[in-house]
C-alpha cells in the first residue's frame, strides 16, 4: 500500500476524475510527489468499477482499491450481504478474503470474523477499508486459509470459501479445478467447523459439484436482473437428508425465491394446448432456469408450458410472486403474417425456435424498442409462432 493516496489532495484528485480516460493519466506525469501515474490510474479505474457493485466502498471516504481486476472477481454488496444470512453460529472465517466485501457483510451478523487472504498487499487493503468503514470485529491475517486453520486448534461456527479457478483453466466444470481446492480439504473443513459454505460460479454444474461433495443441505443460486451470479454451497457436519435448491433473485431491493428439494425436481408438467390473445407468458428467471426444476416451475404456479423444449409457459392471471418476466400476448402470427408487418418494433427473444435473433431482426427489419417484444418460439404441437407482447413485470 502506498500510503500518500490517502492523502485529502490525492483523493480530491481521484474524485474529480473519475471520468477521465485513464489510459492518458497513466501515461502523464504524476501531479503527486511519491505516487506513480500507474498507481493514481488504478485507484480511479478501480474506484469507478466499484460505483455500482460497491456502493458503500464508493461513497466511503479513505477507501484505498486494490488493482480492477480484484474488484472484478469481487462479490458485489447485494450478494454479500444475502450470503451474509446463511453464516450459522459466532465465528466465521473466510479463508479466501479478497478484498474483504464478503467478511464485511459477515461481520454484521456473527460477532467475530477472521480474514485470511494470502497476497500480503491485499490484505492490508482490505483490513484499512475496513477501519475506514468502523467495522471493528474482523482479524486479519495475510495467510494461505486453508493452511492456517489445519495448524491452529481454533474451531469455527462457519467456514468461508470463495475458490478461484485456476490460472490454466478457461470454463470450470468442477471443483478439483479451482483454487483452493475444497473437494480435497473438506475433511478439514468439516473437522474444524459445524458449516461450510461454498461461493461458486454459475456456470459449475450443480450435479458435477454434487459428486465432489458431501453433506450439502442448501444449494443456493442467486441472480441479479435476470442474470445468474454466484452459486451458494451450504454443507452441513453430519447432514444426510435431501439437499435443498433455493432458486433466489435480488432485484430493486425485492427478494424471490422458489425453493425445492432435489429430488421433487422432475415433476409432471402440463401443457397448453393452444394460446389466445390476451394470455400472459411466463418466462423463468436465470436462476430458476439453472436450477434445472423446469417442469416443477410450472406446476408449483399453476402456468401451462408451451413445449417440452420451451422453458415458457402461460396462464389467464398474472402472478406476480413468480419469479421472472410476464409478458401480455397481444397477437400471435405465422411467419406468413409477419411478412405483411410494416414497421416492426420490439424487442427479439428466440426460445426453441430455428433461428438467431440478429438474423431474424435484419430479415425482417425490426427496430429496437423498450416495452414491446417479439417472441419466437414452439408450441407443443410443434407449430413455429411468433408472439407480439408487451412487458408486464421484468423480475
Amino acid at each position: 500500500m502506498n500510503n500518500k493516496l490517502l492523502a485529502k489532495a490525492v483523493q480530491d484528485y481521484i474524485n474529480a476524475n473519475l471520468n477521465a480516460d485513464v489510459n492518458q493519466i497513466a501515461l502523464a506525469k504524476s501531479p503527486f510527489e511519491g505516487i506513480s501515474p500507474a498507481e493514481l490510474a488504478t485507484q480511479i479505474a478501480a474506484k469507478k468499477k466499484s460505483e455500482k457493485k460497491l456502493p458503500t466502498w464508493f461513497h466511503a471516504e479513505n477507501i484505498y482499491y486494490p488493482p480492477v481486476l480484484s474488484i472484478e472477481q469481487t462479490s458485489s454488496e447485494i450478494t454479500a450481504k444475502y450470503k451474509s444470512k446463511l453464516a450459522k453460529g459466532h465465528t466465521l472465517i473466510d479463508v479466501t478474503g479478497g478484498f474483504g466485501i464478503d467478511s464485511y457483510y459477515f461481520s454484521q451478523k456473527v460477532k467475530k470474523v477472521t480474514h485470511c487472504e494470502i497476497n500480503d498487499e491485499l490484505s492490508a487493503i482490505a483490513q484499512h477499508n475496513a477501519q475506514a468503514l468502523h467495522a471493528t470485529n474482523i482479524e486479519f491475517k495475510a495467510e494461505d486459509g486453508i493452511a492456517y486453520i489445519q495448524k491452529g486448534d481454533t474451531t469455527y461456527d462457519t467456514i468461508y470459501v470463495d475458490p478461484a479457478r485456476r490460472a490454466e483453466k478457461g470454463k470450470v466444470f468442477m471443483l478439483i479445478d479451482c483454487t483452493p481446492d475444497v473437494a480435497g480439504n473438506l475433511d478439514i473443513l468439516l473437522e474444524k467447523s459445524s458449516r461450510t459454505i461454498i461461493k461458486t460460479a454459475p456456470l459449475l454444474d450443480i450435479s458435477a459439484g454434487l459428486s465432489e461433495l458431501t453433506q450439502v443441505s442448501e444449494i443456493h443460486i442467486v441472480s441479479i436482473k435476470n442474470e445468474c451470479k454466484e452459486l451458494l454451497w451450504v454443507i452441513d457436519k453430519g447432514y444426510k437428508n435431501d439437499t435443498k435448491i433455493k432458486a433466489v433473485t435480488l432485484n430493486n431491493e425485492t427478494e424471490k425465491d422458489f425453493s425445492f428439494y432435489r429430488s421433487s425436481s422432475n415433476a409432471s408438467v402440463h401443457f397448453t394446448n393452444h394460446l389466445t390473445i390476451g394470455e400472459y407468458l411466463y418466462e423463468p428467471d436465470a436462476a430458476l432456469l439453472k436450477s434445472g426444476a423446469f417442469n416443477l416451475i410450472g406446476t408449483t404456479y399453476g402456468l401451462l408450458k408451451l413445449h417440452p423444449q420451451t422453458q415458457l409457459f402461460s396462464a389467464d392471471g398474472i402472478k406476480t410472486d413468480f419469479p421472472g418476466r410476464i409478458f401480455k400476448i397481444e397477437s400471435i402470427l405465422n411467419t406468413g403474417e409477419l411478412k405483411k408487418e410494416v414497421n416492426l418494433k420490439g424487442n427479439v427473444i428466440v426460445r426453441n425456435y430455428p433461428a438467431k435473433p440478429e438474423d431474424l431482426v435484419k430479415k425482417y427489419k425490426i427496430k429496437a424498442d423498450q416495452t414491446q417484444f417479439l417472441i419466437f418460439t414452439k408450441t407443443a404441437n410443434g407449430e413455429n409462432v411468433i408472439l407480439k407482447a408487451s412487458i408486464i413485470q421484468y423480475y
